[in-house]
């Protein structure tokens, strides 16, 4: 994500422009791959810190479709809390060792459930 854009060949310095999308263009992408394909759930579709992107693309798609922020989140709580505030995604990856402490963990868990998010648990 550099500039407001999304580069989908980022390994290739001379990407073609056509390969750039906004993130208006890439909920468009997402959203024809979710109407061709059985998802269930869709992970860090976004940057961390474009909620814009992330808010859009929720409303789009979060019913039937689980959003869940990993990156977005980090398991940190004030994040979770803007995240289910902002109606970013619905469901979090649950990282213990992202985050300080067990409790904090636990604290981020609580919150989604309350919120009625899904949250997944990682193996790390």
């Amino acid at each position: 994500y550099k500039d407001g854009k999304y580069d989908l060949d980022f390994k290739n310095p001379d990407s073609p422009p056509e390969m750039k999308k906004t993130a208006a263009e890439m909920i468009d992408y997402y959203k024809g791959w979710l109407s061709k394909y059985p998802f269930v759930s869709i992970e860090d579709p976004f940057d961390q810190d474009d909620w814009a992107a992330w808010v859009r693309f929720t409303e789009k798609v979060g019913g039937p479709t689980q959003v869940v922020g990993d990156d977005l989140t980090v398991t940190n709580v004030t994040r979770v809390k803007k995240a289910i505030d902002d109606k970013a995604c619905n469901a979090l990856l649950l990282k213990v060792n992202q985050i300080g402490t067990v409790t904090e963990a636990i604290d981020a868990v609580k919150m989604c459930k309350q919120s009625g998010w899904g949250v997944m648990c990682s193996h790390r």
